[in-house]
Protein backbone atom coordinates (compact mmCIF):
# COMPACT_ATOMS: atom_id res chain seq x y z
CA UNK A 1 0.00 0.00 0.00
CA UNK A 2 1.24 3.49 -0.83
CA UNK A 3 2.13 6.34 1.45
CA UNK A 4 -0.62 8.96 1.46
CA UNK A 5 1.28 11.32 3.75
CA UNK A 6 4.50 12.23 1.94
CA UNK A 7 5.75 12.99 -1.58
CA UNK A 8 7.52 9.97 -3.04
CA UNK A 9 10.16 12.24 -4.58
CA UNK A 10 11.12 14.78 -1.90
CA UNK A 11 9.37 13.48 1.22
CA UNK A 12 7.30 16.64 1.81
CA UNK A 13 4.04 16.28 3.72
CA UNK A 14 1.02 16.20 1.43
CA UNK A 15 -2.10 18.26 1.98
CA UNK A 16 -5.34 16.98 0.45
CA UNK A 17 -5.05 19.28 -2.59
CA UNK A 18 -1.69 17.77 -3.57
CA UNK A 19 -3.18 14.28 -3.55
CA UNK A 20 -6.32 15.40 -5.40
CA UNK A 21 -4.49 17.20 -8.23
CA UNK A 22 -2.08 14.26 -8.66
CA UNK A 23 -5.06 11.94 -9.02
CA UNK A 24 -6.79 14.34 -11.42
CA UNK A 25 -3.78 14.91 -13.69
CA UNK A 26 -1.80 11.67 -13.44
CA UNK A 27 -3.65 8.62 -12.13
CA UNK A 28 -7.04 8.49 -10.43
CA UNK A 29 -6.12 5.26 -8.63
CA UNK A 30 -2.66 6.32 -7.47
CA UNK A 31 -1.41 5.18 -4.08
CA UNK A 32 1.80 7.23 -4.09
CA UNK A 33 1.89 10.94 -4.83
CA UNK A 34 4.05 13.93 -5.69
CA UNK A 35 3.77 17.28 -3.96
CA UNK A 36 2.75 20.22 -6.15
CA UNK A 37 6.38 21.35 -6.51
CA UNK A 38 7.64 17.97 -7.71
CA UNK A 39 4.55 17.44 -9.89
CA UNK A 40 5.07 20.78 -11.63
CA UNK A 41 8.67 19.84 -12.41
CA UNK A 42 7.60 16.47 -13.81
CA UNK A 43 4.87 18.06 -15.95
CA UNK A 44 7.07 20.94 -17.13
CA UNK A 45 4.87 23.72 -15.78
CA UNK A 46 4.94 26.12 -12.85
CA UNK A 47 3.60 25.61 -9.36
CA UNK A 48 1.26 28.56 -10.02
CA UNK A 49 -0.18 26.74 -13.06
CA UNK A 50 -1.13 23.77 -10.89
CA UNK A 51 -2.50 25.99 -8.13
CA UNK A 52 -4.72 27.71 -10.73
CA UNK A 53 -6.02 24.31 -11.84
CA UNK A 54 -6.84 23.41 -8.24
CA UNK A 55 -8.80 26.64 -7.84
CA UNK A 56 -10.57 26.04 -11.16
CA UNK A 57 -11.65 22.50 -10.24
CA UNK A 58 -12.75 23.64 -6.78
CA UNK A 59 -14.75 26.57 -8.18
CA UNK A 60 -16.61 24.48 -10.75
CA UNK A 61 -17.84 22.07 -8.10
CA UNK A 62 -17.91 19.28 -10.69
CA UNK A 63 -14.86 17.31 -9.56
CA UNK A 64 -15.41 15.14 -6.49
CA UNK A 65 -11.70 15.23 -5.71
CA UNK A 66 -11.93 18.91 -4.72
CA UNK A 67 -14.81 19.08 -2.25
Amino acid sequence: MGNYKTCFCCGAELPADDIAIFRKLVNRGAEEFLCIGCLSQRLGCTRADIERLIEYYRSTGKCTLFV
